[in-house]
C-alpha cells in the first residue's frame, strides 16, 4: 500500500499537479554524460538497428528461393546487374544468368527468380537469375491456373536462354489437355510468357510414359517417321528416323532443337533421314547372313531398296510408294535387332546368375586375406583394385576372367596362382537341423493322423489298458480315492477343496444341515463301457442304509 502513495510523492516533487494516472516524463540522463558517450551510444544503438535490418532480410529472402522477385535495376556493370529489392535489400545477377540479348536500363523494373541466399559481412548476398529453367517454370505457375492449382503437372523443361525452350507437360484429372491450358486461348497465356523472357520461343509438348511416343513429341515441330531405342552397358540411345523433307527441321538450327529433346527426354538422340536408315539397315542385312535368314520379307525387299538408293544418287525423283517401302524395310530390320539385344541380354543375365548361384554365399563374407596360397604382390594389386572378399573375385574370374587379366602386374603366372587358390578354398555345407526339425514335425502329424484313423475296436482295447493301469495305481495307493491321482492333487488349489460342509465345521457349528449329504467316490471298470466309472454312495432312509 505504501509503494503507490511513494511514488506519487516523488513524482509531486518534479511536478506538483500530477494525479495518479498521469505520464510524467522524468529527464534521467547521468551527471558525466558527455558528447562522446552519447555519440558512442548513438552508434550502438543505430548498429543494433542494422543487425536487426539484415537479420530480417536473411530470414525473408531465405524463405524466397526458388520464387520469383520484382525490384528496380540500380547499377549495370561489367560483372553484372545490381536489382534493388523490398525491405532496402539489393540482390545481383551475374551476367551469365542474364538472358543473352536483353538490355536492361537504369530504374527499369524486372522480375527474377532467387537463386541462391549467403550471408555476408555487408548483409545477405541475393543471387538473383533470368536464365534459369525454374524462371520459366514459375512464370506458367504465374500465369496458368491449372499448373498452380496442380491439375496441370511440369514434367521436364529443356531450355536455351533467350533463343528456345521445350516443356513437357501432363494432365492430373481426366478431360483435361495440358497442352491448350498451357496455350490458352488463341496464345494469350503462352504470348505472355515470351514477351517476359524476351521474345524466347517455347514448345509445349504432352509427357507420355511411352519413352517412343515421348521422343516423337519432342522432336516437333518435325514429323518422325520411327524411334528405335537402344540401352546399351546403362547409354540410352534412340534412333530417330525421319523423312528427307523433315531433317533440317528435326536438327534444328545447329542442332539446337535435337539438343533440347535430348535433354528434355534424358536419351541421347541420334536422327537420320529415311534414305540413310535404309542404307545402314541394307548393310546390316548383307552382312549378317542369320539376319537375312530371320526376315525373308525384308530380304526380298533388299532389291528394291538398292534400285531406290541407285535413284537417289542420281538425284531421280523418288514416289511416295518408294519412300513407305523404305520406312517398312528400316522398320522390319530395326525392330528385329533390338529383339536380338534383348534377347542376348537376357542370357547374359541368365549366364551371371547361374555363375553368382555356383558360388557358396560364405565366399562373399570371406575376406580376401583369408585365401592361402594368394601371393602378396597379388594380393595387394587386387587389394587396390576394390576387391575385399573372395566372392567377388571368384565371380569376375567366372564370368569376366578379362577384368582380372586387364589389371596392372596381372599376368598368365598371376591368374594361375588365382585360380589354384580359389580352387584350394572350401566352404563347409549349413547344417541340416531345420530339416531334421521339419522332418520330426512331419511324422508326428503322421502318427497323429494314424492314430485318428485307427477303428473303434483298437481304440476300446487302449481304453481297457488305461483302465486296468488306473486299477491297478489305486490298488498300490497312487490314486486317491476321488479317482485323481497324486499329482494332480498337489496341482489343484485349495478352494477346489473348500465345500458347503467344511465352510460349516470352521464356522463351530457342527450341526450339518439337513440338505446336505453325505457323499462318497468309487471308481469300477465297467465292462460293457470299457473304461473306469465313478460310483457315488448315497445314505437313504432313516436306517441310514447306504444305497450306490
Amino acid at each position: 500500500m505504501c509503494a503507490p502513495k511513494c511514488l506519487l510523492e516523488e513524482a509531486r516533487k518534479v511536478k506538483e499537479d500530477v494525479q495518479p494516472g498521469d505520464m510524467l516524463l522524468v529527464e534521467s540522463t547521468p551527471a558525466d554524460f558527455g558528447r562522446v558517450a552519447a555519440q558512442t551510444a548513438r552508434q550502438v544503438i543505430q548498429q543494433r538497428i542494422r543487425e536487426a535490418e539484415r537479420s530480417n532480410q536473411m530470414e525473408y529472402f531465405q524463405r524466397q528461393e526458388g520464387e520469383i522477385v520484382s525490384g528496380l535495376v540500380q547499377t549495370i556493370n561489367a560483372t553484372g546487374v545490381t536489382i534493388g529489392l523490398d525491405m532496402k535489400a539489393e540482390g545481383v545477377m551475374p551476367n551469365n544468368q542474364r538472358i543473352p540479348g536483353e538490355k536492361l536500363k537504369l530504374h527499369d523494373r524486372v522480375r527474377a527468380v532467387v537463386m541462391e541466399v549467403k550471408d555476408g559481412t555487408r548483409g545477405p548476398q541475393i543471387i538473383l537469375s533470368r536464365a534459369h529453367r525454374n524462371f520459366l517454370r514459375r512464370l506458367m505457375e504465374n500465369e496458368v491456373p491449372e499448373i498452380y492449382h496442380g491439375i496441370v503437372e511440369i514434367r521436364a523443361i529443356a531450355r536455351e536462354p533467350g533463343a528456345r525452350a521445350k516443356v513437357a507437360v501432363s494432365a492430373t484429372q481426366p478431360g483435361i489437355d495440358p497442352v491448350g491450358a498451357c496455350v490458352g486461348m488463341k496464345g494469350v497465356r503462352i504470348q505472355a510468357i515470351v514477351k517476359e523472357l524476351h521474345d524466347e520461343k517455347i514448345d509445349i509438348i504432352q509427357w507420355d510414359p511411352d519413352p517412343v511416343v515421348y521422343i516423337s513429341k519432342a522432336i516437333s515441330p518435325a514429323r518422325v517417321t520411327g524411334v528405335y531405342l537402344s540401352e546399351d552397358e546403362g547409354a540410352r540411345t534412340a534412333t530417330v528416323v525421319v523423312g528427307e523433307d523433315q531433317l533440317s527441321l528435326a536438327i534444328g538450327r545447329d542442332g539446337q532443337n535435337a539438343r533440347l529433346a535430348a535433354k528434355l527426354t534424358g536419351w541421347r538422340i541420334d536422327i537420320k533421314s529415311l534414305t540413310e536408315a535404309a542404307s545402314d539397315a541394307l548393310v546390316k542385312m548383307q552382312s549378317d547372313a542369320e539376319l537375312a535368314a530371320m526376315l525373308p520379307a525384308a530380304a526380298e525387299q533388299m532389291p528394291l531398296v538398292e534400285e531406290i538408293r541407285a535413284k537417289k544418287a542420281e538425284s531421280r525423283p523418288i514416289t511416295p510408294e518408294e519412300y513407305t517401302l523404305l520406312g517398312q524395310f528400316v522398320d522390319r530390320v530395326e525392330r528385329r535387332m533390338i529383339q536380338v539385344k534383348e534377347e542376348a541380354s537376357r542370357e547374359e543375365d541368365e549366364r551371371i546368375a547361374a555363375a553368382r548361384a555356383d558360388i557358396p554365399a560364405a565366399a562373399f563374407g570371406l575376406p580376401l586375406e583369408q585365401v592361402a596360397g594368394l601371393k602378396e604382390h597379388v594380393f595387394n594389386i587386387l587389394t587396390e583394385a576394390g576387391y575385399e572378399t573372395a566372392g567377388q573375385l571368384m565371380f569376375d574370374v567366372k564370368t569376366n576372367a578379362n577384368k582380372v587379366l586387364g589389371l596392372a602386374g596381372i599376368g598368365s603366372k598371376a591368374i594361375q596362382n588365382i585360380e589354384e587358390s580359389l580352387a584350394a578354398l572350401s566352404f563347409p555345407e549349413p547344417e541340416a537341423a531345420p530339416a531334421k526339425e521339419e522332418a520330426a514335425e512331419a511324422a508326428e502329424s503322421a502318427e497323429a493322423v494314424a492314430a485318428e484313423e485307427t477303428p473303434e475296436a483298437e481304440k476300446q482295447a487302449e481304453r481297457k489298458k488305461e483302465a486296468r493301469k488306473v486299477v491297478e495305481k489305486e490298488e498300490d495307493g497312487e490314486v486317491s480315492k476321488d479317482g485323481v491321482s497324486l499329482d494332480e492333487l498337489f496341482q489343484m488349489k485349495p478352494e477346489m477343496f473348500q465345500t458347503a460342509g467344511d465352510a460349516d465345521d470352521d464356522s463351530g457349528d457342527k450341526k450339518k444341515d439337513k440338505k446336505g449329504k453325505k457323499k462318497g467316490v468309487a471308481l469300477e471298470f465297467d465292462e460293457n463301457l470299457g473304461e473306469v466309472v465313478t460310483r457315488k454312495k448315497h445314505k437313504r432312509g432313516a436306517g441310514g442304509e447306504e444305497e450306490w
